[in-house]
């Protein structure tokens, strides 16, 4: 594998921003790592998302991701949002935005990266679930696969459990939504915007949710399997042992490879 760090200007977001993206490199020569299968450009893409604590380097540093996927043949994107939550912030950066349309257009000048929905899928953590999830139920023309691990599902249960005046929530929740007690039911909750995207009748990527039975964000996630039941939403949702940390995450991100609909023998 290739281990590339971008460092760019983004029109968008008006400032420098980086990413991280691997490669498939045919080689031999790299003990320990698998060399039978190989990737051909224009590649499979996943585009990676981070936690609220963590940016662009979070999934290199903390996991195994770059041997997780020396078999697979596809190229990984990790872009770094801040505190965003992937949205056009209220007080900020225009990152749903810049996640939506520049980033992958700049991705794809720099390396041979492929275009086609098929072959693209979008995947995070924590707030990168709710990324996730925000812009493959948003553009669901965009991603065929869509991934969230402990990924903060029903925003509004999120905020109600660490409480609206919370210090937390001045720091991290306003600055990306702004008026809080105006989220539900906004475009900006998932649940609501689950249900419009199938009432929408379009063509939705398959969905995927796991989260650990000792998380704090398991009833977030209970509470959108159980939405996504009741709307007739398709998703695949897990549970396991663990808790909100990278030990978890090192090992389910393996099971979301394994459930993403990659080509094979390309």
């Amino acid at each position: 594998m290739a281990f590339i760090q971008c460092d760019f200007f983004s029109d968008v977001l008006e400032l420098s921003c980086s990413m991280n993206v691997i490669l498939p490199q045919a080689s031999a020569e790299i003990y320990g790592m698998a060399d039978h299968v190989h990737g051909k450009p224009p590649y499979q893409t996943l585009w990676l998302l981070h936690g609220r604590t963590d940016d662009h380097t979070g999934w290199i540093r903390r996991t195994a991701l770059e041997r997780h996927v020396s078999e697979l043949g596809i190229a990984v994107v990790m872009p770094a949002a801040n505190l965003s939550f992937y949205t056009n912030m209220a007080a900020g950066p225009r990152y749903y935005e810049f996640i939506n349309e520049e980033l992958p257009r700049l991705a794809r000048s720099f390396f041979p990266l492929s275009d086609k929905r098929e072959d693209n899928f979008i995947a995070g953590l924590s707030m990168g679930g709710y990324g996730t999830m925000l812009h493959a139920l948003g553009n669901p023309d965009k991603y065929c696969a869509a991934a969230s691990l402990s990924g903060v599902l029903d925003l509004q249960a999120y905020i109600d459990a660490r409480g609206q005046d919370g210090t937390d929530m001045q720091h991290h929740i306003g600055p990306a939504f702004g008026d809080i007690t105006k989220l539900k039911d906004s475009r900006l909750d998932l649940l609501a915007l689950a249900s419009e995207a199938v009432a929408s009748d379009r063509e939705l990527p398959a969905l995927y949710a796991c989260c650990g039975t000792g998380d704090y964000l398991l009833q977030s996630n209970r509470n959108f399997r159980q939405h996504a039941e009741e709307i007739g939403l398709p998703l695949t949702y897990e549970e396991g042992p663990g808790i909100h940390d990278w030990a978890f995450w090192d090992h389910w991100i393996q099971r979301v490879l394994d459930w993403l609909p990659l080509k094979t023998g390309t």
